[in-house]
């Protein structure tokens, strides 16, 4: 899918929201440790290695994003399920993932596509 547009846009008038960060998972390095690493590509001298390991890295990082997104559609579809008695509107879908409401129907739609498509 497409771009959810900025999540802190502020829409009439209202002050712009911020994104809650994903939970941490593991504990944060102490200050001693914050030198930065990101998958040891700092250690990777090789330009040719380099260029190799941090493709590898970006196409499997845009994999995980694309899957992502798929997953938000489905949820978005099911949060707007008008089968269920708590089915939440696109506007409400929208506040809570930080989307505009035009995307979050057309996340709402994309989801149930993949929804359907299921096996």
């Amino acid at each position: 899918m497409g771009d959810a547009g900025p999540a802190s846009e502020p829409q009439g008038g209202e002050p712009p929201r911020h994104r809650r960060p994903a939970a941490l998972f593991f504990e944060p390095p102490s200050d001693q440790e914050r030198e930065e690493h990101f998958f040891a590509l700092e250690s990777i001298t090789d330009p040719r290695t380099l260029l190799d390991r941090s493709t590898e890295l970006a196409v499997a990082f845009q994999a995980a994003a694309d899957r992502s997104v798929e997953y938000q559609a489905m949820a978005a579809a099911q949060l707007a399920d008008p089968r269920s008695f708590d089915a939440l509107p696109a506007a409400a879908i929208a506040d809570r993932a930080g989307w505009t409401e035009d995307y979050a129907v057309k996340m709402i739609e994309y989801g149930r596509e993949l929804l359907r498509d299921r096996p």
